[in-house]
């Protein structure tokens, strides 16, 4: 089932001047929620900060309190072996079967494994192919 793959990302639109990712972070860091992997993509003044955390909807409820736009996104996460050519599998099979990659960025864990997260322009036929080639990460 596709739901059993879909990670929910949080993805917070702030300003690109000092101090504002320590204002998002001081506020998880309050609610005590953790944050597992993330990424800042900057555009010019602005700037998003994708995140995956272990509490989505408690991180999504108390950064829109304090007045931050916050958007749910939904995205894959691929496990592979922390290896060269891992993300080159992925984007030649997905590549293959003419999905789009919008997005990714990644982590390693465990010392041999490494976890990607991809926003795909079909996430459903995207996990079909990679759930074919055992490669989807289940929450």
């Amino acid at each position: 089932m596709l739901e059993d793959y879909v990670i929910r990302q949080l993805s917070v639109f702030v300003e690109n001047k000092p101090g504002r990712l320590a204002a998002v972070t001081e506020i998880l860091y309050r609610e005590k929620v953790n944050i597992r992997a993330f990424t800042i993509a900057e555009a010019g003044d602005f700037g998003i900060i994708r995140m995956v955390v272990d509490r989505t909807d408690d991180a999504y409820k108390c950064l829109k309190d304090a007045g931050f736009t916050v958007t749910l996104t939904r995205v894959l996460g691929v496990e592979v072996e922390d290896e060269p050519g891992g993300l080159y599998r992925i984007a030649k099979a997905l590549g293959e079967q003419g999905i789009n990659i919008e997005y990714v960025y990644a982590f390693t864990y465990g010392g041999d494994k490494a976890l990607i997260i991809l926003r795909v322009d079909d996430l459903e036929k995207a996990a079909e192919i990679l759930e074919s080639k055992g490669m989807l990460y289940k929450e």
